[in-house]
């Protein structure tokens, strides 16, 4: 497969790419800590892309949440839902095709998403009937 140039990447054209592109570069912007990108399409029908990444405040958290919608809405026109932003230990975006956790790192230690969504890639439980 052919690798595509940034320059012939529209948001007409891959709508999906250019929102997950936006919302990794917006983190990295915004020096977020530890991005991880988990692909969902054909394992999932909420989105395509699962984004996770901490911020070391809740400051920071809340900052990132809200640039990221901001250029969402101004470079790509989308809206997207925002939740937990009052409190911002752990603010969700749902944009659609992506959906971003934003956490501090306590609270993304306690949720662990990363392992919830690792689609087989985590180690199974022993079975007891063949023990």
């Amino acid at each position: 497969m052919a690798a595509q140039s940034l320059a012939s990447r529209t948001p007409e054209a891959d709508p999906v790419s250019a929102l997950h592109n936006l919302v990794l570069s917006s983190l990295e912007d915004d020096q977020a800590i530890e991005t991880v990108s988990i692909p969902l399409e054909g394992k999932s029908s909420i989105a395509d892309h699962m984004v996770i990444a901490s911020g070391r405040s809740t400051r920071q958290v809340a900052s990132m949440a809200q640039k990221l919608v901001e250029r969402m809405k101004g470079e790509l026109g989308r809206g997207a839902r925002v939740e937990g932003l009052p409190a911002a230990d752990w603010v969700l975006i749902d944009a659609g095709d992506v959906i971003v956790h934003l956490f501090r790192p306590e609270v993304r230690s306690f949720y662990n998403l990363e392992r919830m969504w690792a689609f087989g890639e985590a180690p199974q439980p022993p079975n007891p009937a063949h023990a």
